[in-house]
């Protein structure tokens, strides 16, 4: 029996303008698929549609024409309340600026796509108090936004993103408000999370390093994959972020 890809793009387009006006194609018949368990990269230079296609993967825009399928189900077609309760119950998604709300504890924080779908508050104290353990973070759940530090917004964040333990996990450069330190601890927990419990991950990131740490890199220019990169199964880190760089040293010109 075959798996259902946990993502299925097929000849995405994205075209900007309104009637009358110049128009601008950010995505040009894009075709890929993404495995449950996979952690993915897209890399791209500035205006490339890395940005553009992470939109349309986690339904914050509409495509103009094509197919995306999240876990089986066609998520360009969905709208309303439908649409909410697809976001709700199969994306989580970390932002670079953490966007926690700065009134809410860090454990009300991460309890919120759970109370968006009327749990009980036995179940979500049972799920947040898993994430949080996951993550390294149960004594920060009394904590407010602006006593934590960078490094541990971010995995409040990355909690609230997997509480209600979605189909996938989007990054818009989750590291890129980090110091060097606490990205390369994002990373490794990242890592972590996908390795052992096989969380399906997709990562914007215009960093090599960062990208060092997926299993696959596909690379965006000018609105369409032009490379796709797979790190081997004995292919260490160190190497990969060597390929990584030599493939942007050429792709990018």
């Amino acid at each position: 029996m075959l798996k259902t890809p946990v993502v299925k793009v097929v000849n995405l387009q994205k075209i900007y303008g309104k009637r009358n006006e110049k128009k601008y194609m950010a995505l040009k018949q894009i075709d890929f698929e993404m495995q449950k368990g996979e952690f993915v990269g897209i890399m791209g230079a500035s205006g490339s549609g890395k940005t553009t296609l992470l939109n349309m993967l986690s339904t914050f825009d509409k495509p103009t024409a094509g197919s995306v399928k999240i876990a089986g189900d066609e998520v360009s077609s969905l709208k309303g309340n439908h649409l909410a309760d697809f976001r709700a119950q199969k994306i989580g998604f970390i932002f670079q600026d953490f966007n926690l709300i700065e009134s809410l504890t860090a454990a009300e924080n991460i309890a919120l796509p759970l109370s968006l779908q009327n749990c009980s508050a036995s179940e979500i104290d049972k799920k947040v108090t898993k994430v949080t353990q996951i993550l390294g973070i149960s004594a920060l759940l009394k904590k407010y936004p602006y006593e934590l530090s960078g490094g541990q917004k971010q995995r409040v964040a990355c909690a609230r993103a997997l509480v209600h333990n979605p189909a996938i996990l989007f990054g818009d450069e989750p590291t890129g408000a980090l110091d060097s330190k606490s990205a390369r601890e994002m990373l490794k927990l990242l890592t972590k999370i996908n390795i052992e419990h096989a969380t399906s991950i997709l990562m914007v990131t215009h960093d090599a390093f960062s990208a060092s740490f997926c299993n696959r890199i596909l690379f965006i220019k000018d609105g369409c994959i032009g490379r796709e990169l797979i790190k081997e199964n004995e292919q260490t880190r160190s190497a990969f972020y060597q390929e990584i760089l030599d493939v942007l040293g050429t792709f990018e010109q």
